[in-house]
């Protein structure tokens, strides 16, 4: 019989993450029947307890699906053949949006600057006028490949005064960091528990405004009765109407979970614990002599601390030599950042000062196992001096 890979002691991956205990034991609650006048109602109470914490007037979409289709879902029910879309590539879930939107847009314009870089807002009105037709525009605003955040308020309030509709990916941004739908003007904003909130992976949140709406009734392609439509969850948060197939009960049951760790915690001080966990993590990094992936600091994540992969060594053995010798899991890039950097999570329940001193020391001591010198106290000093800072 093979031997069985051993279980790692601390993931600090960019997600999925550690479930807040508080999660795992919701998610052990009792499977109810969906149709069950209790169930529908508890649905209905999470699904407002969902737009309290993202701070929209009506409840959220609660798609049954993981992020990543829930955004190809956002593409193909929003986007009509009549529309000209805009999509702004700062790393590679930026650019993937690209390929979806082109499924069903008339036509695609795209803004792409280096993956170490940020949208500029000047490029985005520069588009607009030349381009007066575009009508959908698409952000990531962390894209999480590498580490780096755009300025979705700047670039969100720019797209509405050009009424057009904004897309915004906010999976590993929201409840991170101070980011929600209309601070930015989104018109569909999606998110979902399993970074941040500390949730398990299976469920996605989605505000749709009403403008986004009446653009997605009047598509003629959008679809229905379909895992890919919208229309067909608009209605579903309520109690009194049915859904179109069976949701996780034990996700829902983990996403409630999930949503009263984060505001009986307080948005604020979840906020502050994951930009203090990123800041004493880049200072031990740049103390160590290695260099930060984000071209400047100021676009770095609060959530993801990116780190260029030193000259001549490679990524996957300085990751496996993490894990063989700390039990510390972490991140390679992903498609064109593959190779080039680490990702360090900062995410839930490890958005915590004291990791990033395990992350330090974690990455310090690889480094160190595989020939490179790297001064791993210098790196730990560091952090420690911002965190008593």
């Amino acid at each position: 019989m093979p031997s069985r890979i051993k279980e790692p002691i601390i993931t600090l991956s960019a997600g999925p993450v550690a479930a807040y205990p508080s999660v795992l034991r919701a998610m052990s609650r009792p499977i109810q029947y969906d149709f069950d006048s209790w169930f529908q109602q508890f649905y209905e109470d999470v699904a407002r307890k969902s737009a309290t914490a993202l701070r929209t007037a009506e409840p959220t979409l609660i798609l049954q699906v993981e992020p990543a289709p829930a955004i190809e879902a956002a593409a193909a029910s929003l986007i009509s053949p009549d529309d000209v879309v805009l999509n702004l590539a700062s790393g590679v879930y930026g650019k993937g949006f690209g390929y979806w939107s082109a499924r069903y847009n008339k036509e695609l314009v795209e803004i792409e600057v280096p993956y170490d870089e940020a949208i500029d807002p000047a490029q985005v009105a520069e588009a607009f006028r030349k381009r007066p037709d575009i009508k959908i525009v698409s952000l990531v605003h962390h894209d999480t490949p590498s580490g780096t955040i755009n300025p979705a308020r700047e670039i969100g309030k720019i797209v509405r005064d050009h009424d057009a509709l904004l897309i915004v990916d906010a999976v590993s941004s929201f409840g991170g960091m101070d980011i929600h739908p209309e601070d930015c003007f989104a018109d569909i904003f999606i998110t979902g528990p399993g970074k941040c909130l500390g949730g398990a992976p299976g469920l996605t949140l989605m505000a749709v405004s009403d403008r986004a709406w009446k653009h997605i009734e009047a598509n003629p392609k959008a679809p229905f009765a379909s895992v890919l439509s919208l229309k067909d969850w608009k209605n579903a948060w309520s109690k009194d109407k049915p859904f179109p197939f069976t949701p996780s009960v034990a996700e829902i049951n983990g996403l409630d979970g999930a949503l009263d760790q984060y505001l009986n915690e307080g948005p604020e001080q979840v906020w502050r614990r994951h930009a203090l966990t990123a800041r004493a993590c880049r200072a031990g990094i740049k103390a160590m002599g290695l260099d930060l992936w984000a071209k400047t600091e100021s676009i770095a994540s609060p959530t993801c601390t990116a780190v260029r992969v030193p000259a001549g060594m490679n990524d996957d053995e300085i990751i496996a030599a993490a894990r063989a010798g700390f039990g510390v899991v972490f991140s390679s890039g992903r498609n064109d950042t593959k190779g080039k950097l680490i990702r360090i999570g900062h995410m839930g329940p490890v958005a915590e000062p004291i990791y990033a001193t395990v992350a330090i020391t974690a990455l310090g001591g690889a480094l160190r196992r595989l020939g490179r010198k790297v001064d791993v106290a210098a790196g730990v000093e560091a952090a420690m001096s911002v965190i008593e800072g």
